[in-house]
């Protein structure tokens, strides 16, 4: 009854999930009754639709009944025309009073309807692109004449005087009944692609449910239905698409949501059990050779909260099966050190580690960092990104084959093929919401019992956690080194925050001024970081050392521009928010974030990390002309709190998963109905009843575990690799 999507990864290697699940081509939807049926042989839709419907994942009957709306509309009648509805839309059942065409501009006409409501009249207006082969209000012209009954829906500007126009999206006429699945209700709205529209759909998904929707069988075991409550599974889809009333949608996607949360955590419960079973044949011994003099020559006390998680990580890494952890710590809570900790783990026992970061920027910087960290200590290391010429290139992976390199920190550049570790037995990856999950799996191929520590400044709230990491052991970093410098964040004018920025380079320090675009837009009402720099170079900061840096700049030249501005040799580094990780300059001391509005709160509260990295007091400026009530509240919170776990929770809340993470990570939840922040209830009961179901029966195959094997073989044969099997 879904698309199956498949994964770029073989499942044939990964022999040890055999012990758990054993693999079938059996597939959810049995080919005996129509669910299977190809769309194109339901009534309306044809060879030509198919292929529409092809491009929505939509193949079958079942494929269709499983195209779960998007959104939902009350469309009961509006009675009171003196207010438009709180959401604006209007639905109105009338009588034409008068009805014309008229041509508004060379490319635009217009459709004007004087319609009687019985309490009022209101104009309702058709736009339509002028066309010269064909009359664009033939059918409106037959349909909406004086005298015809119908309902028109659409969107209504708000006024004194009430409702006196609608701008019309849909209308059906009275003696046509199948407005009752379009208006006095409430109404599916989904995803469309050009070609097919809403009424459409509507209409093949009614026929769909009502021929086909009792063939829909439950997967989950009766005493997880019946635990929870949950609706039959065919009265859930009909529901879904066609509720009767909000508590009924409620009911109907609170069971869908369920079901699929609870295959998300038996995918993910199965590979952390599978992990476990591994023997990795290799142990460490804390020999101190190198952890002690490394500890001796930071300079300063670890925190309590980074010798925890540094306990954590060395006792994960002396079991016998490969780690799986991720580190997640606030900007500045010293996340690297413990990294460095466990990589010297394990190249004092006679291993390789890699550190991989998401741009060359941050390479750079872990390299600087770690060079720094690691003086007169025999650790060797290289850095390498896509950017070396091939020369230099090929003498670090020889010196790599060879086993002569213990440490390599890269980018994505470590991930290919003739990157060959000899000896490599764990893997950092840093800032792990910016890597797709599969190149987390592709940088475990390098060792298939590698053991991996990912680390994250953004901190994931638990309920995304369970979700998007449900297979890793979680650590940490809830304390900050003392002495650590909070920077102030306030909500500014540009003038204010200019002034801030020359005053700061007059006694000596360094500043930020942080653009959200590269190039002028006609389309988006933002400043752009290369005009500003020549702007502010010339007139408010001329005579200081301004420098630009922007995401389109050749590796080298940004390396150069950051270098210098981290030696001091330029005041102001107006850039893009290609800094917002990886950049450690003490003398920072102001930042001035532009059209802060534009930005997400988690990638605010990087970009304010850059500064206070040093003993001085910081402030960071907020710019913005907030034109939302979600915009308003991020710069809100951002300006009341420097705390990076409420921060990520809030995030979450105002902006959900996909925005907070970006689509190399979002892009794999392939959630249709669960919502992660919504459903958090429902993701704690599917995680409990799923450890619950494995625990009993821990290869799913007992008579009532039957179905939701199979439908989790479906779903996961071919994305294996997205859960880190290798």
């Amino acid at each position: 009854m879904a698309v199956t999507e498949a994964g770029n990864g073989t499942f044939g290697a990964d022999a040890a999930l055999e012990c758990h699940i054993n693999l079938s081509n059996g597939k959810f939807i049995k080919s005996s009754g129509t669910l299977s049926n190809p769309i194109q042989f339901l009534k309306g839709v044809g060879p030509r639709r198919a292929a529409l419907f092809s491009q929505l994942g939509i193949a079958t009957v079942g494929d269709l009944m499983r195209y779960f709306p998007r959104d939902w509309q009350n469309r009961e009648e509006t009675k009171d025309l003196t207010l438009p509805t709180a959401t604006g839309l209007v639905v109105l059942k009338a009588k034409v009073v008068k009805a014309g065409n008229f041509q508004a501009g060379p490319r635009l006409a217009l459709f004007k309807a004087k319609l009687n409501t019985g309490s009022g009249t209101v104009e309702a207006v058709w736009f339509k692109h002028l066309s010269r082969r064909f009359d664009v209000f033939a059918s409106l012209k037959k349909e909406v004449v004086p005298g015809a009954d119908l309902w028109v829906v659409g969107r209504a500007e708000p006024s004194l005087l009430g409702i006196r126009e609608i701008h019309v999206d849909e209308h059906y006429l009275l003696e046509d009944q199948r407005w009752r699945l379009h208006v006095g209700r409430i109404v599916p709205v989904y995803a469309l692609t050009e070609g097919i529209t809403q009424r459409f759909l509507r209409e093949l998904m009614n026929r769909a449910l009502h021929e086909s929707v009792e063939e829909s069988v439950d997967i989950l075991p009766k005493e997880l239905s019946l635990k929870r409550e949950l609706l039959a599974p065919a009265q859930a889809v009909k529901a879904i698409h066609f509720p009767g009333s909000q508590a009924e949608l409620e009911a109907a996607r609170s069971r869908l949501a369920y079901e699929e949360l609870l295959l998300l955590e038996l995918a993910w419960i199965l590979k952390r059990r599978q992990t476990r079973s591994i023997s990795k044949g290799f142990g460490y011994e804390i020999k101190r050779t190198l952890l002690t003099p490394f500890k001796k020559q930071l300079g300063f006390e670890l925190t309590g909260a980074q010798k925890r998680v540094i306990n954590e990580i060395f006792s994960d890494m002396q079991q016998g099966y490969p780690m799986t952890r991720l580190l997640q710590g606030d900007v500045g809570s010293g996340k690297t050190v413990v990294a460095l900790s466990a990589l010297l783990l394990a190249v004092e026992n006679g291993a390789q580690g890699v550190f991989m970061a998401p741009t060359e920027i941050l390479a750079h910087q872990h390299m600087n960092t770690i060079t720094r960290f690691l003086k007169a200590l025999p650790v060797r290391t290289a850095l390498l990104t896509s950017r070396f010429k091939p020369k230099e290139r090929e003498n670090i992976l020889t010196a790599l084959r060879k086993g002569e390199l213990d440490l390599l920190v890269g980018t994505h550049a470590l991930l290919e093929e003739d990157v060959q570790f000899p000896k490599l037995r764990l893997g950092v990856i840093d800032e792990q919401h910016r890597f797709g999950v599969r190149q987390r799996s592709t940088l475990r191929q390098k060792s298939s019992l590698l053991d991996l520590l990912v680390m994250t400044a953004t901190p994931i709230p638990r309920t995304l956690a369970l979700a998007l990491y449900g297979d890793l052991d979680v650590s940490t970093l809830d304390e900050m080194p003392p002495g650590k410098v909070t920077a102030e964040t306030a909500f500014s004018t540009e003038t204010a925050a200019l002034e801030a920025v020359k005053e700061a380079v007059a006694k000596g320090r360094q500043a930020y001024i942080v653009y959200p675009i590269i190039e002028e837009s006609s389309r988006l009402d933002l400043q752009s970081a290369k005009a500003e720099f020549k702007r502010l170079s010339e007139t408010t900061l001329h005579g200081l050392r301004v420098a630009l840096i922007h995401g389109a700049m050749p590796s080298r030249q940004k390396t150069v521009v950051m270098a210098e501005f981290a030696a001091g040799k330029s005041d102001v580094l107006v850039a893009t928010p290609v800094i917002e990780v990886g950049i450690d300059v003490a003398n920072a001391t102001v930042m001035v974030i532009q059209n802060a509005d534009r930005f997400g709160l988690a990638s605010l509260h990087q970009l304010r990390g850059r500064i206070g990295r040093g003993t001085e007091a910081s402030k960071c400026y907020l710019v913005a002309d907030p034109k939302t009530e979600q915009a308003k509240a991020r710069i809100e919170t951002l300006v009341a709190s420097s705390d990076g776990f409420r921060i990520g929770e809030e995030d979450l809340k105002l902006r959900g998963p996909g925005e907070m993470l970006g689509t190399a990570q979002h892009g794999e939840l392939t959630l249709k109905v669960a919502d992660i922040v919504k459903d958090a209830p429902l993701l704690a009961q599917a995680r409990a009843d799923a450890e619950g179901l494995l625990d009993a029966d821990e290869r799913l195959l007992s008579a009532g575990n039957t179905l939701l094997r199979e439908r989790l073989i479906e779903l996961y044969q071919h994305k294996w690799t997205w859960i880190d099997l290798a």
